[in-house]
């Protein structure tokens, strides 16, 4: 499975930016994906992840809970980040990635597999 993340950028303090990213070679549509952040002096922190849009298969970190969002369209192939409310530490990259469970994915597991990433820098 390859995963294409773009959509990062700069945005001020209480602005929006939204994350797309786009999954080819997946053969069904019932995987595990989402998003992580990586600090260069932290460890990774998962941000969302998802199955379908029925919210009791989705998992949003508590950091974030309130002000992003996060939504899977299959017959595009795509998941989308919506995040808004931005705080400066919410800077970070930020990678599409693939979990092998829900589960895995709250407990903050290492992916299967993982994008390149895009950057996400909130400015005062």
């Amino acid at each position: 499975v390859q995963l294409q993340a773009s959509g990062g950028g700069l945005a001020q303090s209480g602005g929006s930016l939204t994350l797309s990213c786009a999954v080819s070679g997946a053969t069904q549509d019932d995987y595990v994906i989402g998003w992580f952040r990586q600090w260069p002096d932290r460890e990774r922190e998962e941000v969302t992840c998802i199955i379908n849009n029925d919210d009791r298969y989705k998992h949003i970190a508590e950091s974030v809970r309130g002000r992003f969002t996060t939504s899977k369209n299959d017959d595009e192939k795509t998941i989308h980040l919506l995040m808004n409310s931005l705080e400066r530490e919410d800077t970070a990259k930020y990678y599409c990635a693939i979990w092998s469970s829900l589960l895995s994915c709250r407990r903050g597991d290492r992916p299967l597999s993982w994008g390149q990433g895009t950057q996400v820098t909130v400015s005062s």
